[in-house]
């Protein structure tokens, strides 16, 4: 049986929650299709040491601040999570979970979004599926012969998982610095930080919201056709949140070179030397999860769906929210996707009129 909606949204993580507020305010019929059993989305798999970069009050989807967390200056992920079930609940938002999309086609004057549990026919898609289901694994020579365990950020959850064990953690971003804090910090690991480039810490006093604000400086000088300023990657890589501070200034957090490739007993740098693992951690990133959209065919020469906005250029039905600067800046944050969100649903809504 077909179901039908004015919009579909697909995902209800932070970004498909913030759509549906600005969808439910203009008044249009919506539906919100995600994937995860239960409210949250990629919060609920975080690690568990993990704690936002901004206090609660700046880091809220529209509508409804974050309350704080007692006894926590910076929320952890547990918090998040309830945040965003009690907004989900608070705006009585129509969200299906354990609904995972497998497609989206054209269908006439219509789209069709089919899902393992029905088909939809809308008139708008806003596709809100984020990265954390699409983590990155780089091309390393000896990566299959490695004997010891190997995993993604994604897998990760807390240093006992590995006492006793040689960890190599790679990547210099934020993950891979704050997981081999947690790990050095912790005492019971043999860790070692490895980075393609020596790490960028930003100064001490930066935090989330002072990188939204970057964003967007950066996002509006680019749209007036001024120079660009550089956005957040002007500043560093790494924000240095209580423990990867704490890790660095003990001395705990050198990074060494990226080794060049991978043995059965651990990794090999060029210059011939070596150090044993049992485990390395690949911190390397994600990328956007939308393999539903494939039917669309919507990919221009570099993989990347080209965008106006959120809006789709080949497909003006199809909006993309929440995946980083390329759909709206700081988008795939908290604090930032509201903004994006609110243009995406207005945009949608003169689309329907």
């Amino acid at each position: 049986m077909t179901q039908h909606t004015d919009v579909v949204v697909v995902g209800g993580g932070q970004a498909g929650l913030a759509a549906g507020y600005h969808l439910r305010r203009r008044g249009l019929d919506f539906v919100i299709l995600d994937a995860g059993t239960a409210p949250g989305g990629s919060w609920q798999h975080m690690w568990d040491s993990l704690h936002l970069f901004s206090p609660a009050e700046h880091s809220s989807l529209p509508g409804r601040l974050m309350p704080a967390q007692p006894g926590e200056t910076y929320p952890d992920a547990g918090h998040v999570v309830d945040y965003l079930a009690d907004y989900e609940k608070r705006y009585d938002l129509p969200v299906r979970h354990g609904t995972r999309v497998r497609s989206v086609r054209r269908d006439g004057d219509r789209l069709l979004v089919e899902a393992d549990s029905g088909t939809w026919r809308t008139r708008a898609v806003i596709s809100a599926t984020g990265t954390w289901s699409r983590p990155f694994l780089p091309a390393v020579p000896g990566r299959s012969a490695f004997a010891g365990r190997q995993l993604h950020t994604v897998n990760y959850r807390c240093p006992a998982d590995f006492a006793g064990q040689r960890v190599i953690v790679v990547g210099g971003g934020n993950s891979g610095a704050q997981i081999a804090a947690d790990l050095a910090l912790d005492g019971r690991v043999e860790a070692t930080w490895v980075t393609r480039r020596p790490p960028r810490f930003l100064p001490d006093d930066i935090d989330g919201r002072a990188l939204f604000d970057v964003a967007t400086a950066r996002r509006r000088a680019l749209d007036a056709g001024r120079d660009d300023t550089g956005g957040v990657a002007s500043l560093g890589d790494i924000v240095a949140v209580p423990p990867v501070r704490a890790a660095r200034d003990a001395g705990l957090l050198l990074a060494r070179a990226m080794f060049s490739r991978l043995a059965a007993d651990g990794v090999r740098w060029a210059d011939g030397s070596g150090a044993a693992a049992d485990a390395v951690i690949w911190c390397t990133g994600f990328r956007p999860s939308l393999s539903h959209l494939a039917p669309l065919d919507l990919r221009g020469p570099r993989g990347r769906i080209p965008t106006d906005g959120t809006r789709a250029l080949p497909e003006p039905r199809l909006h993309l929210l929440g995946y980083g600067d390329w759909t709206g800046p700081a988008s795939a944050t908290l604090v930032g996707v509201g903004r994006t969100a609110r243009n995406a649903a207005r945009e949608v809504a003169g689309l329907l009129t």
